[in-house]
């Protein structure tokens, strides 16, 4: 899952930046792309470690990371999936726990909710679409789905209404 959101952000840096460069210093992509490095470390380092350990380790390396909030909010997620008890097998309703663990100590550190123009536009979305996925029984293919489906929208919704406030203004 984490290769392949590194995968992802890296096919999409540049677009990240530009976006961010509209009403922000246009380093949102560059930040990523470094929170993917230390992400991809942490995965590629394996080990014996349980889930949640792992998990922690790799939300540190990603708060590491400096160039704003962006990495502090991502690895705070990663960190806080780690809150969650993920049993001895990972399956959807596990997953989901642990999506929202992540979500939940994001919430603790930052005063931003949906509606904000902020990250949580489009996380809090996501978390609750997969969520609602893995309790109607659907795969976690089917729910990241489904949380990727809930999080474009909303972030297109949040860049919209931001377009429409600067329009007004």
């Amino acid at each position: 899952m984490f290769a392949e959101a590194a995968k992802r952000i890296r096919q999409e840096h540049a677009d990240l930046s530009r976006l961010d460069s509209i009403g922000g210093d246009g380093d949102h992509g560059t930040t990523m792309l470094r929170a993917m490095e230390k992400l991809e470390e942490a995965i590629n380092e394996g080990g014996e470690k349980a889930l949640n350990v792992h998990l922690k380790d790799a939300g540190w390396r990603v708060l590491g990371v400096d160039g704003g909030a962006s990495s502090a909010i991502l690895g705070t997620f990663i960190a806080g999936m780690g809150d969650a008890d993920l049993g001895q097998e990972s399956n959807c309703k596990h997953l989901a726990a642990s999506f929202a663990a992540g979500l939940s100590a994001v919430a603790r550190q930052t005063k931003a909710k949906p509606g904000d123009k902020t990250m949580m536009d489009a996380l809090q979305p996501a978390v609750e679409a997969f969520s609602a996925a893995a309790q109607a029984g659907k795969s976690v293919e089917e729910a990241m789905q489904d949380a990727a489906a809930a999080a474009q929208t909303a972030a297109a919704s949040s860049l919209m209404s931001n377009f429409c406030l600067s329009a007004n203004a």
